[in-house]
């Protein structure tokens, strides 16, 4: 069987499972927040301790009405139900979309209080470490991959009509494949409008040189590589 498996239906296990929902709750909580992402603390204790409740309630309703309840339900009720927490910390900013981290996260905690809530320890502390394991190594191993990729996306300030031809005729001519293309013109006359374009720059450009050059482009006021 397994090492810490709490199955057993007793008043200790019942008191073990609750503190363990807490515990791991609070733990991945506590990472999110230390990096001022997601809800914290606070936020993902509740929702272990809360899917925990619900794995409890089912087994207790189990055990009080047996072959009447089916176990399996209200988790599911639970897997889906988180959506509207995941939903509620995904922000999204002109073309930028932040927070699925953050969301998968929630919706993570509250699988690890359902298998806590069961008894289902191993699985709750190991996908726990694992977790958090992900959350803090995978963002390091994807910038020394990512620095050698040849697709950017260029998030450009222009206060003239004609740049944006300028610039895609300047991409093609230097060889760059362009994936995606939009301009988002202000309403208020005068004012600037942004460029977000993902390109494919040739191998034998430097990304940092290239986007100098791009900043030379009549018209343009600021480029960054988002």
């Amino acid at each position: 069987m397994f090492f810490l498996s709490l199955t057993e239906w007793t008043l200790r296990n019942v008191i073990l499972r609750i503190v363990l929902a807490l515990v791991l709750g609070s733990v991945i909580g506590i990472d999110r927040g230390a990096k001022k992402r997601g809800g914290g603390a606070r936020m993902d204790a509740a929702v272990c301790l809360g899917a925990a409740t619900v794995m409890l309630t089912a087994q207790y309703m189990y055990r009080a009405f047996p072959g009447a309840v089916d176990l399996s339900r209200m988790a599911a009720q639970v897997i889906s139900g988180i959506g509207f927490l995941g939903a509620g910390s995904i922000i999204v900013s002109g073309h930028q979309i932040k927070g699925l981290t953050s969301a998968a996260s929630i919706w993570t905690c509250a699988c690890i209080g359902l298998a806590v809530g069961i008894g289902f320890i191993d699985g709750a502390v190991i996908i726990t470490g694992i977790l958090l394991m992900v959350l803090h190594i995978l963002p390091m191993i994807e910038k020394r991959i990512y620095q050698w990729s040849r697709y950017v996306t260029l998030y450009i300030e222009s206060d003239r009509n004609r740049t944006a031809a300028m610039l895609l005729h300047k991409l093609r001519s230097d060889g760059c494949t362009v994936d995606m293309y939009d301009v988002d013109k202000s309403r208020a006359e005068g004012q600037s409008f942004t460029i977000l374009i993902t390109v494919r720059i040739p191998a034998r450009m430097k990304k940092g040189e290239y986007l100098k050059e791009l900043e030379h482009l009549e018209g343009v006021l600021f480029v960054d590589a988002l």
